[in-house]
């Protein structure tokens, strides 16, 4: 197991659960907690060191002596305040961490989660925009998201003023499910009046964050932020964007990361409408409505039987559905996107297609109809 590690009793490894719960009493949990929550600290803001730290030395105390940086941190305070806030963690090497998200180049080391950590793993539509939009533009955000949570896909935008908040509204609305990634603590709430919005997506969804305990919402955190929404998602929507608008880095990390890119178009004499239409000059999908985005992304609009719970799927289906989230595969395809043989995973496509989350098409692909688990 090797020597002790300053700032650590022991190295946590006989008991690591995927979930770090606060609540969790057992001793080894509570080290495996405060040894992530310090790393977070040292290194959270710093996501491409923290991650090559993780790569070579796996556990976060090692990692955190490695990296030589010194942080004042009183790990059962930190651990009390998360479990008054209601929160958990999630490290980057856990099964519950979100696939789609770790396979970015710069993830987030550690999310603190306040919600259903199993929305995280779901198919995602990420529904930026503008703070001050337009009527126009607020109720095309909130229809948008409502179509698509009435699919089964989980909306996910920033707890913004505007847009942001229209999107969340819109999916809540239609009974479905929404992610809000925060620039700030899990412990604050910005902007302070979306508190009632916060804590309705932790009852439906997730209030998600890459930063500590306590830290305020400072500009620099935002394009920080965005990597994530984009990143967790499988597309990314912007509805109204002006000239320089943080939606437009969103669209950027999603284009740099492999993301489709849509955006809804508007007079060219509007502010907030520039943003948009230029993206769409430069190749993004134009949106008129759900149907273009559910078609992108392989989704069979119609009635359908309710999915199973994504924590109700083995870990090998929801490899499966990952997988397939970013476009439908031949079997063959889906075989060489897991890294396995077609008959490791034969039961589990039969599985998959009578509880009616897959089906075939014509050509023989695969492909997801409902939400992704």
């Amino acid at each position: 197991m090797g020597s002790p590690v300053p700032g650590s009793s022991r190295l946590s490894s006989d008991y690591t659960p995927d979930i770090l719960d606060p609540a969790d009493p057992h001793p080894a949990s509570k080290t495996a907690l405060g040894d992530w929550l310090a790393f977070q600290r040292a290194l959270g803001l710093k996501p491409q060191t923290a991650v090559e730290l993780l790569r070579k030395h796996r556990h976060p105390a090692l990692a955190l002596a490695a990296s030589g940086v010194a942080t004042s941190f009183d790990r059962n305070a930190e651990i009390a305040a998360l479990l008054r806030v209601g929160a958990v963690a999630v490290p980057l090497h856990s099964a519950a961490y979100p696939a789609r998200l770790a396979c970015v180049s710069d993830p987030a080391p550690l999310l603190l989660v306040r919600g259903d950590v199993c929305a995280l793993s779901d198919l995602s539509v990420a529904i930026v925009g503008a703070r001050a939009a337009t009527v126009y533009g607020k109720q095309i955000a909130r229809g948008l998201a409502a179509d698509l949570a009435r699919e089964g896909v989980v909306i996910v935008s920033g707890l913004a003023r505007g847009i942001d908040a229209e999107a969340h509204r819109g999916a809540l609305e239609a009974g479905g499910r929404t992610v809000a990634f925060q620039a700030c603590g899990i412990d604050r709430i910005y902007p302070r009046e979306h508190r009632a919005l916060a804590d309705q997506i932790a009852a439906n969804g997730a209030v998600v964050t890459e930063l500590p305990l306590g830290e305020p919402p400072l500009r620099a955190y935002f394009p920080l932020r965005n990597r994530l929404i984009s990143g967790l998602s499988a597309a990314v929507v912007v509805v109204e964007a002006r000239e320089r608008s943080g939606s437009l880095t969103t669209a950027n990390h999603a284009a740099n990361q492999g993301r489709d890119v849509f955006a809804v178009p508007g007079p060219i004499t509007a502010p907030t409408s520039v943003g948009t239409n230029r993206l769409i000059r430069d190749g993004a999908h134009v949106v008129l409505g759900a149907d273009e985005i559910c078609s992108e992304l392989g989704l069979l609009r119609g009635p359908r039987s309710p999915p199973r719970a994504a924590c109700d799927l083995s870990g090998l289906s929801r490899e499966i559905l990952s997988a397939l989230a970013d476009a439908p595969a031949s079997r063959d395809e889906l075989a060489r996107r897991l890294g396995r043989e077609p008959a490791e995973f034969a039961l589990e496509l039969v599985e998959l297609e009578l509880a009616n989350r897959i089906a075939e098409d014509r050509d023989g692909r695969l492909q997801i109809v409902s939400r992704l688990g």
